[in-house]
Order: structure tokens, then C-alpha cells, then sequence
């Protein structure tokens, strides 16, 4: 075979067990996951802002990060809830570049998945405990879930991940909001198959095991944008897009909490990173202009880190993104207080 088997990695049991989340930050992911459900359930109408660095490449960086959130976050309590991304494993288009801390916890060096996987639970675990702020990340390895589900209130599938049965199964066994992005090619019905099959109980094998899930009522959608067969970007925040998503799920009517998020960066600002100012008040503005859009959208996501822009590896600037660039915090301070203002 064209593998070679370099280490055996340990199961999530045993990482949980040798660096257990206390008692005290797990009670406080209960009560946060409360908070958050009630959101897609329609029992709150609090704004989730799902927001921080692309890829989560710099501890220090990333916990500094989020404890800026978390003084917002006090500002905003009435009508946001914040949760910050953590994001630990990056898709590449071309299987080439920074996969992530999982890959890589030091992105000078080689890859080495075993320390990989304990600093991200260091990582999620120290945001956790200096905020009391739950995470949200990506799930690019379906079988990596249970390493960090025990702290982590939101999880994403990837615009390359979405038509993936396995991400598909997997989700449909978690018990927190779990989003669906829209695929590269824009096709909103393999969103929503994949909604649907993320919302129903299904048997299937999961680490070694015949398992079989409960069903996910909270899976919801992203939209993120689109690309054409021209390689254009084609944006789908619009009011109208929402109004189809919306009508979409009418329509078919047997979809669970119907929800949309929508992700202000990727080929919705087709990279131009400060575009996600303008689109985040054009998505107020359709909220305020229909109750149904209002009830709809339920949050936002957003690349945001301490400096602007990106960097290349080895360049040095602390809290600025080595992927795609993000707007530096004044910026993003400055946007979440005037989100706030413009909910109704």
C-alpha cells in the first residue's frame, strides 16, 4: 500500500482522560449550549456572531483574541451571543499549504498529528477557561469530533465537506448547532439534503464501532457564496438569497428549525476581507426589512483577529492570519457594537 503508518495515534477517551475538562468549564459549556439552542429553536432572539481568526495558528495570539471578545461581549450580552472560532483544521483547495494546528501546532515545522492533537485541546480548553466563552470550529475530520466536542458549542462543514456522507452521519450525531455550508458551486438542495440528512438518525460506522445517532434538529445552513465554471465569485447574502433559502425550506417542509447563517468572508466578499463590514449591515438591513428574514438569519460569521490582513508563514506579526486575511480588531470592535445597535 502507498501508506506508511508513521505513529498510532491515541483514541479521544484517552486524551479526555489524560487532560480532562473540569467540572466547573463543563457545567459552563451546559449552560452556554442552552443559551445557543435556544437561538434555532426560536426561544431566543439574541444574534450569534460566530467570529475570530481563520485558522487558529498561535495560541497566545488566539486566547488574547478572545479575551478582547469576551470584554465585547459583556457590552453586548442583551442582544448578542458571541462565539469565537477556533479553528484547528484548515481545507486546501489543492491539499498543499497550512492545514492547521492539528497538522502543525508550530507552522515552521513539520507536521506532527500527536502533539497536534493536544494543543488544540490545550487551546480550546485555555479560550474555555479565561473567557468562559465556548468555541465553534470546522469539521474537516469527522472522526477527530470527539477530541474536542466536550468544549465546543458550534461546529461547521466545510463548502467542500458538505456533499460528504460521512460529515453528513457524523453530524447528525452531535448535540450542539451544527452548520452546513453551502458547496463551492453554490447548489442550495445539496445544502439542504445534507440538513436533512444531518436531522435524521442514521446507523453507520464511527471509530471501530456500529453506532447509531439520534439526529441533529439544530443542523441549519451557511451560506457562503459561490463560484461560477469562470472561477468568479458569486455572492449569496442578498436579500433575495435569503428570501429563496427561506422559501426553500418552506417549501419542502420537512426541515426542523429552519435557520440560516450567513458568512460574510470566502466568495461572499470574494476575499476582500473589509467588504464583511458592508455585508454584515447589508444583512441587518434585509433582517429589518422582513420579519420572516429576521427570524430566519440567525447570525453572522465572521474572519476577524488582532492586526489586519494576512501574512506568510515565518513572517513574524503576532495575531495576524497566516490563511486568509481577517479584519484586525479595531475594526471588528468597532462592527460588533454597531451590529448590535442595528438588531431590532
Amino acid at each position: 500500500m502507498g501508506f506508511e503508518f508513521i505513529t498510532k495515534l491515541p483514541t479521544p477517551g484517552e486524551i479526555r482522560e489524560q487532560y480532562p475538562l473540569p467540572l466547573e468549564l463543563a457545567e459552563v459549556k451546559k449552560k452556554r449550549d442552552q443559551e445557543i439552542a435556544k437561538v434555532f429553536t426560536g426561544e431566543s432572539d439574541k444574534f450569534l456572531l460566530i467570529i475570530g481568526p481563520c485558522s487558529a495558528d498561535n495560541e497566545d495570539a488566539v486566547c488574547d483574541y478572545a479575551n478582547r471578545l469576551a470584554r465585547v461581549q459583556e457590552q453586548v450580552a442583551d442582544k448578542i451571543i458571541i462565539i469565537p472560532r477556533v479553528y484547528t483544521n484548515k481545507p486546501r483547495t489543492t491539499g498543499e499549504g497550512y492545514k492547521g494546528m492539528l497538522h502543525q501546532p508550530d507552522p515552521e515545522k513539520k507536521p506532527n498529528m500527536l502533539e497536534g492533537i493536544l494543543a488544540i485541546r490545550h487551546m480550546h480548553m485555555r479560550v474555555l477557561r479565561e473567557t468562559g466563552m465556548t468555541t465553534a470550529d470546522e469539521m474537516l475530520y469527522p472522526e477527530n469530533l470527539r477530541y474536542l466536542s466536550d468544549m465546543m458549542s458550534y461546529i461547521a462543514v466545510g463548502a467542500r465537506s458538505v456533499e460528504n456522507q460521512y460529515h453528513r452521519l457524523v453530524s447528525s450525531g452531535c448535540d450542539v448547532p451544527v452548520g452546513m455550508k453551502n458547496p463551492t458551486s453554490g447548489d442550495l438542495s445539496v445544502m439542504l439534503n445534507s440538513v436533512y440528512a444531518a436531522q435524521h438518525s442514521h446507523d453507520f460506522i464511527f471509530r471501530g464501532w456500529e453506532v447509531k445517532s439520534a439526529g441533529n434538529p439544530l443542523t441549519h445552513t451557511i451560506l457562503r457564496g459561490a463560484v461560477n465554471k469562470h472561477g468568479q465569485c458569486i455572492p449569496n447574502y442578498h436579500f433575495e438569497d435569503l428570501e429563496l433559502l427561506y422559501q426553500l425550506y418552506t417549501e419542502r417542509g420537512n426541515l426542523q428549525h429552519p435557520a440560516c447563517i450567513v458568512d460574510t468572508n470566502h466568495s461572499n466578499s470574494n476575499k476582500r476581507y473589509m467588504e464583511q463590514i458592508r455585508i454584515s449591515k447589508e444583512v441587518l438591513h434585509s433582517r429589518r426589512h422582513a420579519s420572516e428574514i429576521r427570524s430566519f438569519v440567525k447570525g453572522l460569521m465572521i474572519e476577524s483577529y488582532i492586526e489586519p490582513g494576512a501574512q506568510k508563514i515565518g513572517e513574524g506579526c503576532y495575531g495576524k492570519s497566516i490563511t486568509d486575511p481577517c479584519l484586525g480588531w479595531e475594526d471588528s470592535q468597532r462592527l460588533i457594537y454597531e451590529i448590535a445597535e442595528g438588531l431590532v
